[in-house]
C-alpha cells in the first residue's frame, strides 16, 4: 500500500472535516502543514491552528469556520504538485484561481505563500494547491 504524503494527508482530512461540519479537524504536525494552516487562518478560511501533544508525537488541530447558516467558508480545495509530478511556474505565470476568488499556494525560496503575494514579491515555485 502507497504511503499519502504529509501534506495530502493535511489537506484530504481538512476536506473531509469540512464536508461533515465537523467543528476541528486533527493532522499530524509538519512544518510543512504548519505553515499552510497558518496561511489559511490568515487569509480567513479557518477559525484556529493549535499545537497538540498526544502520546509524545505533535499533532496539529485546525479549528474549522463556518457561516452562521452553516455555510462554509473552505469550498474547495485540491492537491496540484503531488510528489510523482511536480508543477513549477515562473514568476509571470503564477496562476490566478477562480479569477481571484480562491487562492493558490506557491512554495518559493522565501517559503510558502499565496499567489498574490508570490505576484508582489515577484517569485515563482511549486504549485502547492488551490483553495476556494
Amino acid at each position: 500500500m502507497a504511503r499519502v504524503d504529509a501534506l495530502s494527508e493535511f489537506l484530504t482530512t481538512v476536506r473531509n472535516a469540512n464536508l461533515v461540519y465537523h467543528d476541528s479537524a486533527v493532522v499530524p504536525y509538519s512544518e510543512m502543514n504548519s505553515a499552510l494552516a497558518l496561511i489559511l487562518k490568515k487569509q480567513g478560511y479557518v477559525a484556529g491552528v493549535s499545537e497538540v501533544v498526544r502520546d509524545n508525537r505533535k499533532y496539529l488541530k485546525v479549528d474549522l469556520k463556518y457561516t452562521k447558516n452553516r455555510g462554509r467558508y473552505i469550498t474547495g480545495l485540491k492537491r496540484i504538485s503531488i510528489p510523482g509530478r511536480r508543477i513549477y511556474v515562473k514568476k509571470d505565470a503564477v496562476p490566478r484561481v477562480l479569477m481571484g476568488a480562491g487562492m493558490a499556494v506557491i512554495s518559493t525560496p522565501q517559503g510558502l505563500m499565496t499567489d498574490m503575494q508570490a505576484r508582489k514579491e515577484g517569485l515563482g515555485g511549486e504549485v502547492i494547491c488551490f483553495v476556494w
